[in-house]
């Protein structure tokens, strides 16, 4: 069978990364890809999405595996779909849970499923009464897709009122911001908590930790995330028992009670607070960068769960992972994440190790030269029996790259060591 991965990122990498030693896949297709995805696969380009679903359709695509949230939740799915083509990702209808925040933060609501105490408001006055009653830090979240950059955590009254005049007048993040939800900040630890749904049954994937700020130190602003590692030795079999009974189970059935069945990767950003996980936010998709540090944990059946969520027939599936751990740091360019940057020459030392190795995201080609082209360039990736050895060989990788202004975090999986 050929398949197609939809995207251009370090995820849709890492996964083609994976698939690639499955010995059905005849093939792999990128779209649109990135100047590294050429080298497992074949790159691919439309002018728009009717005429990729019409590619597939012809090519008899085996399974398409849609990375980013952008085309879920405008429909690509359903589109594919019609043409009877094994889609791994939601419907537009179940995707809501990332498009929409209102909408998650309600649907929870009406689950019962823990989440921290909010308003969804298109009212600058409701919203500054309500910013009044929570103690400060106080959590600004713009409704829309943000590309992951639609949170402000504000530390004053005065900051969170200004952040949602900015979010409600458009003036940060466009249409996007325009309804807003404003909620209790919860202290305690994340956790990055995946798991792959056919619509009832799901799998749950070993539990990662993410680090958003852009600055050792968890210092700087919120980025895309900096780095992930997994499994987090700070989520216990309990805590994810807790999990899956509390948020997980409930929204799979709550989804499919209302018309909308929930099948691809449901991710849920937890807060533990004292023992107690509260959900923060849903994504439709893998995370990046968690995603490169799940995938090489698959040591088997990657393939099967993938075709198991799409065909509704994951409960019998056969899959393993391995009892260790992955690190994955991100280099970013030198403007990341306040604006581009100009485009640089990538230096690398190619590593053929199996405990270590590139994710590629922000790179084209020119030529025989590969280029740092966005603000998120690349994953190192290292694999060990335990996070201080998946930390080594990952700031090893590190040493194997150089551009002009790399920039990358020294403490990556800090929390677990």
């Amino acid at each position: 069978m050929e398949i197609v991965i939809v995207g251009n990122g370090g995820r849709e990498y890492a996964l083609g990364l994976a698939l690639q030693k499955e010995c059905r896949i005849d093939g792999i297709y990128f779209y649109p890809g990135n100047g590294a995805t050429s080298k497992l696969g074949k790159n691919i380009n439309f002018d728009n999405e009717k005429e990729f679903v019409d590619f597939a359709s012809k090519q008899k695509i085996g399974l398409v595996v849609i990375g980013p949230e952008a085309p879920l939740v405008k429909g690509l799915a359903d589109d594919l779909r019609q043409k009877d083509i094994l889609v791994f990702g939601p419907s537009s209808k179940a995707a809501q849970l990332e498009g929409s925040k209102a909408f998650m933060k309600e649907f929870v609501k009406r689950k019962g499923i823990p989440t921290a105490n909010f308003i969804q408001t298109q009212d600058f006055k409701e919203a500054s009464e309500f910013i009044e009653q929570l103690t400060p830090p106080i959590v600004i979240k713009a409704d829309g897709l943000c590309a992951g950059k639609g949170v402000v955590i504000a530390q004053s009254y005065e900051e969170a009122k200004n952040t949602a005049k900015d979010m409600l007048s458009g003036k940060s993040f466009g249409e996007a911001g325009k309804k807003i939800i404003i909620e209790e900040y919860l202290e305690g630890f994340e956790l990055s908590v995946f798991a792959m749904c056919d619509g009832e049954d799901f799998i749950l994937l070993p539990p990662a930790q993410d680090h958003k700020r852009l600055l050792t130190g968890d210092k700087g602003p919120n980025t895309g995330g900096m780095g992930a590692y997994a499994p987090s030795p700070l989520a216990d079999s309990t805590l994810l028992e807790k999990i899956k009974e509390s948020i997980i189970v409930p929204t799979l059935k709550g989804m499919k009670e209302e018309g909308m069945p929930f099948s691809g990767v449901l991710f849920c950003g937890i807060m533990v607070v004292k023992n107690q996980p509260y959900l923060l936010e849903f994504n439709v998709r893998f995370g990046d960068p968690e995603c490169e540090v799940l995938m090489p944990l698959f040591q088997n059946g990657l393939l099967d769960c993938l075709l198991g969520c799409a065909k509704g027939e994951l409960k019998n599936v056969k899959y393993t992972i391995e009892n260790r751990v992955c690190v994955g740091v991100v280099v970013a360019s030198c403007d990341y994440p306040y604006k581009n940057s100009p485009p640089q020459v990538i230096t690398l030392k190619e590593n053929a190790s199996q405990e270590a190795h590139f994710a590629f995201a922000g790179v084209s080609k020119e030529g025989d030269n590969l280029i740092a082209s966005g603000g998120r360039v690349l994953v190192c990736v290292g694999k060990g029996n335990d996070v201080r050895e998946a930390q080594k060989r990952a700031y090893e990788m590190v040493g194997k790259v150089n551009f002009q202004g790399m920039q990358y975090r020294s403490d990556i999986a800090y929390q677990a060591l």
